[in-house]
């Protein structure tokens, strides 16, 4: 996961990515349930869709696999904002406020996940610590 990110910002800036992923976690999440809860005859494009926005809504909130969840995210955005969705998917967001969400989820790729999230806490980088005695142990 290092690999991805050069940084985890701290501070201010970690806040500013906490609350993008929050923004982009939660409409997603909401647009995937609101799609589940009130289609009538749902093709399986499109439930996969919804159920994909929900996990990876839950994933962004977290800040666990940041990319690939984000990613994700911004397609199921997309997916549910497409007129082949019917009617039922754009009763929380219609599709400009998706691609303005698709827009910020790209931008979360290319930022990665900041200071406060799980990724940081589990991928960051660590602080290797030598002893001060150099000396090898007596045998």
């Amino acid at each position: 996961m290092q690999r991805l990110f050069s940084t985890f910002p701290g501070r201010w800036p970690g806040v500013g990515l906490l609350l993008l992923r929050l923004v982009v976690g939660t409409g997603a999440g909401v647009q995937g349930g609101t799609y589940l809860a009130t289609a009538t005859a749902p093709d399986i494009t499109t439930q996969a869709a919804a159920a994909v926005a929900i996990a990876s809504g839950a994933s962004l909130v977290l800040g666990f696999v940041t990319s690939g969840a984000t990613a994700t995210a911004g397609l199921a955005f997309v997916i549910l904002a497409l007129p082949s969705a019917g009617p039922a998917a754009r009763l929380f967001l219609d599709r400009p406020g998706a691609l303005s969400l698709a827009l910020v989820a790209a931008a979360l790729v290319l930022l990665g996940p900041g200071s406060l999230s799980l990724d940081a806490h589990l991928f960051g980088r660590r602080e290797i610590v030598f002893p001060h005695n150099r000396r090898p142990p007596a045998h």
